[in-house]
């Protein structure tokens, strides 16, 4: 990763979702404290792209970054624990059309929507019990 992060520790290539068109998938990896900069450059050699975000997420002790179609979160099992059941997170344009067609077709919102580093996220429970994160992005007065 060639980009600097902030003093906030804070650093993304794109702020702003809005104009996805559709949903970046992100596979989530769990790796242990002091472990995050090893992962990172695994995944850039393995799939020859850089990272385009990373940042601390302090409220949770974490710190997450992405390559490619990976989100890697780094924190000490105590606080990956509840992080650890959901299987993956979309990037989205919006989130609030995610919410309110998911609330319509039964799903269990369980967390949020709330504000986060990056701009607004939830999670859900769908039907069949698998649980998503649908976050979308927007600039941070310091980007």
């Amino acid at each position: 990763m060639t980009a600097k992060l902030t003093e906030a520790g804070f650093w993304r290539k794109t702020a702003d979702s809005s104009s996805l068109r559709e949903p970046r998938v992100l596979i989530r990896v769990y790796v242990n404290e002091g472990e995050i900069d090893r992962a990172i450059a695994f995944y850039e050699q393995l799939h020859g792209v850089e990272a385009d975000m990373r940042f601390d997420f302090p409220e949770h002790r974490l710190v997450l970054a992405a390559v490619g179609p990976f989100l890697i979160l780094e924190g000490s099992e105590e606080n990956l624990r509840p992080f650890r059941s959901t299987v993956g997170t979309l990037l989205v344009d919006d989130i609030y059309p995610y919410h309110q067609r998911l609330q319509a077709a039964g799903a269990d919102i369980f967390f949020g929507p709330v504000e986060v580093p990056t701009g607004a996220c939830f999670n859900a429970r769908l039907p069949d019990g698998t649980i998503i994160e649908y976050v979308h992005h927007r600039p941070r007065a310091d980007e």
